[in-house]
């Protein structure tokens, strides 16, 4: 049997180069871990029973193509061509796709609501102003000064920002979530009851001025329902993953 090859405009390039030059820029890994990954999802899907049905495939695959935007036959044979893929290896996309959808709905849709009310926190953000000074004395006399409305938080980014776009926007930095925030901070930052002017906190870049305008506390709508759901699949299936990887040879 000749060996498999993938057809460029001018030669042929065999897999074996193709791994080659995986392993030679550092890609091997990434590939063996995605194969791992389809083959857990794979065995998990086939021991439940959850095969996708045709017309959910056509939906799937309809959907696929509007957000590749292939919206003609010709579109879409020009970008299989252009990703190596025949239209069998189209439709395995396609049905992986489903069949990642419907194992992940399976053993973790019922427990989205409750992780989501849970880590209330994680998915909140907060809409902020900073200063960052070098001097905590500072600090604390420009933050009595604010409190008693001597001075507007415009006016203090206006003297102490050195940078010249956050001086113009008066040291609006705008949403952020706790993750964006040094652990100090993040705390007083959700604490805070908006409009508020938290307490001055020290980390080791220098004495945070914040003055807190908003927090949003999300809704769990569909599109949030979705992402959480992933983030625990993707967290499971890495696990599931971790335990097979150590025991992997190529042959």
């Amino acid at each position: 049997m000749s060996e498999p090859t993938l057809t460029a405009k001018d030669r042929k390039i065999t897999w074996q180069e193709a791994i080659a030059q995986a392993k030679i820029s550092g890609r091997l890994p990434e590939l063996i871990q995605g194969l791992l990954r389809r083959q857990v999802i794979d065995r998990q899907a086939q021991e439940l029973g959850l095969e996708p049905t045709a017309s959910e495939l056509q939906i799937a695959a309809d959907r696929f193509r509007q957000v590749q935007k292939l919206d003609t036959a010709d579109a879409t044979w020009k970008w299989l061509q252009a990703n190596f893929l025949s239209v069998d290896d189209f439709e395995k996309i396609i049905a992986h796709k489903l069949i990642t959808e419907k194992l992940a709905h399976h053993l973790f849709a019922d427990r989205v609501e409750h992780h989501f009310h849970q880590n209330l926190l994680e998915y909140s953000s907060a809409t902020i102003y900073e200063v960052v000074l070098e001097d905590r004395d500072l600090a604390m006399e420009i933050f009595y000064a604010l409190q008693e409305g001597d001075l507007s938080f415009a006016d203090v980014a206006h003297q102490y920002i050195p940078d010249s776009e956050l001086k113009r926007r008066g040291g609006y930095v705008g949403s952020v979530n706790r993750r964006q925030l040094r652990p100090e901070i993040s705390a007083a930052v959700f604490a805070a009851k908006p409009p508020q002017l938290i307490k001055p906190a020290i980390t080791a870049i220098g004495v945070h001025l914040i003055y807190v305008e908003q927090i949003d506390r999300p809704q769990l709508d569909d599109s949030l329902r979705q992402k959480i759901l992933m983030n625990m699949f993707d967290l499971w299936l890495d696990e599931q993953v971790a335990d097979i990887s150590t025991n992997i040879s190529i042959e």
